[in-house]
Formats: structure tokens, sequence, C-alpha cells
């Protein structure tokens, strides 16, 4: 049989190219960045349900959400030195955090590269509704929320009335400023726009799509983005016009 020059059969060992490892291939595709914006987002709602939970004990009083604030940073003792597992569960936070973003941005560019050009006519705007087309954009003002949320409530940099420790005082001295609430209230509701579609759509990338439930997934995604937006905005809103114990 008379041989194909350049026939790979031939190539020395040493050249030809191993396949990658299956993990380094699962992660590349789409599936695999699909599952962790889910997996991540998931651990971001709950977060968010707890961090409001726990916030909205400012409504019973100082003593009641600095309680709750010195009970977080207790949590694990004597087991773990104080704050440790505070700091833990905040790691874990900022991993789904990064995670979520990075896999959005590497998907965005995996469809930009699989849709070289741009839609010739216009989209259909009724399969793809206003909390899908928003997507990206609603991220952008929750990062950007999420970092000015720290540098107010957590260190202090930027809120001239903080106090460590002192939860009551720091939410009472930020919210009174309207400018700051009105920028609260504006990113909340980005943010509630945000988990309707991320509730909405983690059950697809999940592969927990059937027609029997989709209503349903359409009522937790709307209940849910709905109770965090209503308590998110509640709050700054209740403190600027001075409604509060």
């Amino acid at each position: 049989m008379t041989k194909v020059a350049g026939d790979l059969t031939d190539a020395p060992a040493s050249t030809r190219r191993r396949p990658a490892p299956f993990v380094v291939t699962f992660y590349r595709s789409a599936i695999a960045k699909k599952w962790l914006m889910a997996i991540s987002g998931i651990i971001l709602l709950g977060y968010v349900l707890a961090h409001l939970v726990g916030n909205l004990k400012v409504f019973l009083g100082k003593d009641d959400i600095n309680h709750y604030a010195e009970w977080l940073r207790e949590l694990g003792e004597p087991a773990l030195p104080h704050e440790v597992l505070l700091w833990g569960m905040r790691i874990v936070l900022l991993g789904a955090f990064v995670i979520h973003i990075v896999a959005a941005y590497q998907l965005t560019m995996m469809n930009r590269r699989a849709r070289p050009q741009a839609y010739r006519s216009p989209r259909d705007y009724v399969a793809a509704d206003f909390a899908s087309r928003t997507m990206r954009w609603t991220g952008v003002i929750v990062l950007l929320f999420v970092i000015f949320h720290l540098l107010d409530l957590t260190f202090g940099t930027v809120n001239p009335g903080y106090e460590s420790g002192n939860v009551y005082r720091n939410m009472i001295a930020s919210f009174e400023r309207v400018p700051v609430a009105i920028a609260y209230i504006v990113a909340n509701l980005a943010l509630g726009i945000h988990i309707f579609h991320g509730a909405w759509s983690m059950f697809q990338s999940l592969g927990l799509n059937n027609p029997r439930y989709n209503a349903w997934r359409r009522y937790f995604a709307m209940g849910f983005a709905g109770a965090i937006t209503t308590g998110n905005v509640a709050i700054p809103l209740i403190i600027t016009t001075g409604i509060y114990p």
C-alpha cells in the first residue's frame, strides 16, 4: 500500500497532539459553562435571600440587627476562631461571583464566534423578553453595586458615618443620604430583573426543562425576584424618608 505523504501514522510520537483531559475538554464546552453559571447562581441566590432576611432586622431596631451581625461573626465558635467561618463563607461567595462572571463572559464570546455577523433583520423580541435582553447590562450594574456596597457598609470607605460593628448606625448613615438611597434602589431594581431571568433560566441550564413545569418555573422566578426586590428597595426607601425605629 502506498503511503500518503504527511500521514500522521508516520509522525514521531513526540509530535502528535495528545487529547486534552476530559475535565479540560468538558470545561471548554458551552454546557459546562452553563452548569457553572447555574450552580454559582444558586449559591448567589441563596446568599441574596439570607442577606435580605438579616437586613430586614433593621426595622426591628438597633439591638436586633446588631445582635444578628455579632451572631454572624461568632458562627463556628468555640470550634473555630472569631469570624473564621464568616470569612470562609465570604470566600465561597467571592468564588461563586467570579465563576458566574467568567462563565457569562466566556459564553458571550462563544456565541459571538458562532455568529460573527450581527442580525440583519429585526430580532424576535417576543421570544427574547426584556429581562433576557438586558442581562448583560443588569449584570454590569450589579457588579458595580456590589463594589460600592462593600465600600459603603462592609469597609466603610465611602460612608462618613461608619462605625465598626454598628450595623444599624452604618445603614442609617448610608441611606439618609438621598443620592445613595436612590442609587441603591436603582441597583436593586436591576438586580431584580437579573434574578428573574437567572432564576428562570438556571433550570434549563441544568437540564430541568419540561413543558409541564415551565409555568411553575416562571412563577418561581417572578415570586423570588419580586420578594428580593421589594425587600431590598424597602430598606433604603423607608430609611431615607425617616420612617424607621
